[in-house]
């Protein structure tokens, strides 16, 4: 089931954006084959769910071998090595594309295949740094703030290279011939703050922080803190948003600043956060219920599946007995299945090989060579 039903692809473990792509494709119907690291087993991981893993040491060249023949008969490979890593393996875009030439290679790397950082090491903050996204975020006179590893990693990383895999994939039913996917998590996490670029060549964003209408320098885009130490969410960009934000709120307009009046921004904040903590997070909840006033209560994680929009959606499930968010987005007619709990290093190895066509003497023999766990 899903829209991917039938797309075969290899992911080669690792950890981050490489396997977060795997289990957007996972999620939508794709047959994930996991090729893990033999060894100790690692904890249990959300992110692998709905895939089946096969335990390789790729140091072995039986193991290279097998990989190499299990490339033929798949769709798409993704790698998440430094570059020249899967080359120095036997494994490389060449020999795969040898073994198959309609192969999809996807490749996930901090700074990309190319370029004087290319070999370098890194992680979601410095590819923000980097691209340009990590200066524009936090308040005014305070340090860029970390958005987790969700900008780099997950989103110009991960998103990116399911994104381009699909594209080449679309391609393929064109030319007939596969190619590799290059996604650097700096290049995708700058991509994301096309919109702002757009703004600063309009001259309607200015690169001090906390000044702009997103960073939290409009009093109407802010997070405020309630009466019960919990926090609310405005978003009222539009008039007539605002207009049913300053209602709730009980504010006269007529003895405000307008909105877009910049100078008065610091002034509105001050005054929308006194009166934001006189109520709790619950009484402002209720209060905007049914509005357009485009407030929203902040949800802690241990908060988020019990709210009544999220249950009626189905919105958080559980895989391994832990709360997830559920596979997104929503499809009409091909909708995927539950994805299946995340397996253990190795635990679908026989199986596998076997659907393969490996036969039960190779796999055998793969495993007296310690090529197969």
């Amino acid at each position: 089931m899903g829209p991917l039903a039938g797309l075969k692809v290899i992911e080669l473990a690792g950890i981050g954006p490489g396997p977060f792509c795997a289990m957007l494709l996972a999620d939508m119907g794709a047959e994930i084959v996991r090729i893990d690291r033999t060894g100790p087993r690692p904890e249990s991981n959300l992110s692998l769910r709905g895939r089946r893993s096969i335990a390789l040491d790729l140091k072995k060249p039986e193991a290279v071998q097998a990989a190499l023949r299990l490339c033929r008969s798949v769709d798409g490979l993704i790698e998440g090595f430094r570059p020249g890593v899967m080359e120095r393996l036997g494994l490389g875009p060449d020999a795969c594309l040898a073994a198959n030439p309609r192969l999809v290679y996807g490749r996930m790397t901090g700074w990309g295949q190319t370029g004087p950082l290319a070999a370098s090491a890194g992680h979601d903050l410095n590819y923000l740094a980097l691209s340009g996204s990590l200066y524009l975020m936090g308040r005014m006179e305070e340090r860029p703030a970390p958005p987790l590893n969700l900008v780099a990693d997950m989103g110009g990383g991960g998103m990116m290279l399911a994104f381009g895999m699909l594209c080449a994939l679309l391609e393929r039913e064109r030319s007939g011939r596969g190619q590799v996917v290059d996604a650097a998590m700096v290049d995708g996490a700058a991509l994301l703050a096309t919109s702002i670029y757009a703004r600063r060549a309009q001259g309607t964003w200015q690169d001090r922080r906390g000044t702009n209408l997103l960073d939290s320098g409009a009093h109407f885009y802010e997070v405020y803190e309630t009466k019960d130490g919990g926090y609310v969410a405005v978003g009222a960009l539009e008039p007539q948003f605002y207009a049913a934000l300053l209602e709730g709120m009980q504010l006269d307009p007529a003895g405000l600043p307008e909105q877009m009046d910049r100078a008065r921004w610091p002034e509105m904040k001050r005054l929308f956060a006194e009166v934001f903590r006189s109520k709790t997070r619950e009484q402002w909840t209720r209060i905007f219920e049914g509005t357009d006033a485009c407030l929203a209560p902040v949800l802690a994680p241990s908060e988020v599946a019990s709210h009544p929009h999220h249950r009626a959606r189905d919105s958080f499930q559980r895989t391994a007995g832990a709360l997830r968010p559920a596979a997104a987005p929503r499809f009409s007619r091909s909708s995927p299945d539950i994805p299946s709990d995340p397996p253990w290093p190795g635990e679908h190895s026989d199986e596998l090989l076997a659907a393969f066509g490996f036969e039960e003497r190779e796999i055998a023999e793969l495993r007296r060579a310690g090529a197969l766990a």
